[in-house]
């Protein structure tokens, strides 16, 4: 026999074992589930490039709710889904307190009280232009945008918001939304920023969710350059200073070792976006039968937890509540 002092495989023997050594682990609790509200009654219109997802009228996503409530999920990501008539290009439709998207929040909020709402603040699923931030003379507006952001952030508050969550990318953002959450009398209310949301080509299905694709251009003045580590770990220092709550990596699976550097370099709670196009191609891949779909959505989020985030935004977090009820059951 070969002599080896350390044998690591005698911690895997049995799966009594595996489980006595699991270093991270996951639960419903860990993770948000992102929801899509349309305006109208008795709505549920599938996502073509979203297996499984839905737009849903605010009566039918209620029970969409329910559902997730059932299987121990708590925390909450509603996105608005608008037609064009309701875009401008100040974006006036966001900060409406009667728009769909407060009407919303408020209605998540008096049938399940408990509820964990991070709702979304950016310009672009209310943007006749199809971008994150003001737009004049095809140049993105960076302190020109932030008022706007902020009518739309104390709607959202005044609603019912637990944590707004900034996704525009806006310089600064996070300390004006801040003091204007602070000033308005929402100091209650936490900020999750998009700290390190990268000009990704994994967001295609959302957009075609939202219908929220640029009129002109892209996003990459904003969204940051995947090539980039040192950035996000700035960008995320930025936001720290300024007041943030939570800091958040977009996409996930991609970005690992920006998780995992913002864990290192931080001790609020780091938050990972699992996004529509990570979600998308593991359907697909499931649905040609060269990948096991549960396997790899457990390996994928389990990944995501081990690199450092405390919580994770996921379409596939029903399927693994219902999952993870049938095994602890």
């Amino acid at each position: 026999m070969t002599p080896l002092t350390r044998r690591p495989r005698r911690n895997r023997q049995t799966a009594a074992l595996r489980a006595l050594t699991t270093e991270t682990t996951l639960s419903p609790e860990h993770l948000i589930l992102p929801l899509f509200v349309v305006e109208g009654h008795n709505i549920q219109q599938p996502i073509v490039s979203m297996p499984g997802i839905y737009r849903h009228s605010l009566d039918r996503l209620l029970g969409e709710v329910e559902a997730a409530f059932a299987l121990g999920i708590k925390a909450f990501a509603p996105f608005p889904s608008l037609p064009d008539s309701r875009k401008d290009s100040l974006a006036t439709e966001s900060y409406r307190p009667d728009g769909l998207y407060p009407n919303t929040i408020r209605a998540i909020k008096e049938r399940f009280p408990e509820a964990v709402l991070f709702t979304d603040v950016a310009m672009d699923p209310y943007s006749s232009d199809g971008h994150d931030g003001l737009v004049r003379d095809g140049q993105i507006l960076n302190d020109e945008t932030l008022p706007i952001l902020a009518q739309m952030a104390i709607v959202q508050a005044q609603a019912g918001a637990d944590f707004i969550a900034p996704s525009d990318m806006m310089d600064g953002r996070v300390g004006y939304l801040r003091q204007a959450l602070d000033q308005a009398g929402f100091s209650q209310v936490g900020i999750l920023a998009y700290s390190a949301k990268y000009a990704s080509a994994f967001y295609g299905p959302f957009r075609d969710a939202l219908d929220s694709a640029p009129k002109f251009g892209d996003k990459k003045t904003y969204q940051m350059n995947p090539a980039n580590l040192r950035e996000a770990r700035e960008e995320a220092a930025l936001d720290y200073a300024e007041g943030a709550d939570i800091l958040m990596v977009k996409p996930a699976m991609p970005y690992l070792d920006v998780i995992r550097a913002l864990r290192e370099d931080f001790d609020i709670p780091i938050a990972a976006y699992q996004v529509s196009g990570e979600y998308a191609m593991l359907q697909a891949a499931a649905q040609q039968g060269w990948l096991n779909l549960s396997q790899t959505m457990n390996e994928s989020l389990l990944a995501i937890r081990r690199a450092g985030a405390d919580m994770i935004l996921t379409y596939f977090a029903k399927d693994f509540a219902q999952q993870y009820k049938q095994q602890v059951s």
